[in-house]
């Protein structure tokens, strides 16, 4: 501003500054915020994968994928808790480097607040000076054919002492610009040093919520290789030989003539036990309309 008493420009900077450190403090909200949901849904996965029954009693291939399928649920649940800690530890360095900044500036706010309050001290009297001077020369004029030698030596005096005051004034002056540039300054090198930390540690927190994603498909990705390993065939030769009662089926019942044993002497051949044929084979699974494609393992179709 032209007006040297006036501080908009410098008002202006630092009410950017705390917008700036405003707009650290809620993205360090926002990371806690986000910290407590993931810790809360991660907790709540863990809790589902230990206590909620899923297939307990299938056999086998299938049994195998389902307890990959529940210890991977466990572990997302766990990297979940551990993605929460991370972001606490994020919000952490965002405060501790908010907090950094506000110290540092207040000592440069201190100096700036001192040299205004002197600047505009020195100017207020200045110009008090140069009103009583202005004032004086007028009566003195008056005065100037009674006292004309005592007339000019108080205006001397008072010359003198309007001088001295934008002496002093003037090097004032430079000394609050020599200081309000390099508060400038340092205040932009803040500045700088805000967007960039804010944008490495929005980056970083995207970063690490991909990474969590990348971590997370990891662990599906067991399921799935749990999921091709599984086999209809095997499961069903496991349960047939697991629950088998034998290879032959019951023989036929006969008559056993217990009423006249001589009215038929001959007896009736008891059948022969007949082995069960092998089943026939096992139908290929087929997806209905608007259903994933099922992949095929070992000559049969999983999910």
């Amino acid at each position: 501003s032209t007006d040297l008493t006036s501080t908009v420009g410098y008002d202006s900077i630092i009410q950017h500054l705390n917008d700036g450190r405003k707009n650290c403090k809620e993205f360090e909200d926002f990371l806690k915020e986000r910290a407590i949901i993931e810790e809360k849904y991660g907790k709540e996965l863990i809790n589902l994968a230990k206590k909620k029954p899923c297939g307990q009693t299938e056999l086998n291939t299938l049994k195998r994928s389902l307890d990959v399928f529940k210890q991977q649920i466990d572990n997302v649940g766990q990297g979940h808790i551990q993605l929460a800690q991370t972001l606490r530890e994020e919000a952490k360095k965002m405060e501790d480097f908010r907090e950094k900044q506000k110290l540092h500036r207040k000592k440069i706010e201190l100096i700036m607040e001192a040299i205004h309050k002197n600047r505009n001290l020195q100017y207020k009297k200045t110009m008090e000076v140069k009103a009583l001077l202005y004032l004086s020369s007028l009566f003195l004029f008056w005065q100037l054919f009674l006292k004309l030698a005592q007339t000019k030596s108080a205006l001397e005096d008072s010359d003198r002492s309007y001088q001295q005051s934008i002496t002093t004034l003037e090097k004032i002056r430079e000394e609050w610009q020599k200081e309000h540039i390099k508060a400038c300054e340092f205040f932009e090198t803040q500045e700088c040093e805000r967007i960039n930390y804010f944008r490495n540690a929005l980056w970083l927190h995207v970063n690490q919520l991909s990474q969590d994603c990348v971590h997370n498909d990891e662990k599906y990705e067991e399921i799935r290789r749990s999921l091709e390993m599984c086999s209809i065939e095997k499961d069903i030769d496991f349960f047939v030989n697991l629950r088998k009662t034998g290879s032959l089926a019951p023989a036929p019942v006969v008559y056993e003539n217990y009423y006249n044993a001589q009215r038929n002497a001959t007896p009736v051949r008891s059948p022969v036990a007949v082995p069960i044929s092998r089943r026939a084979p096992l139908p290929t699974p087929t997806s209905a309309p608007g259903e994933p494609d099922y992949a095929t393992v070992d000559g049969y179709s999983l999910i």
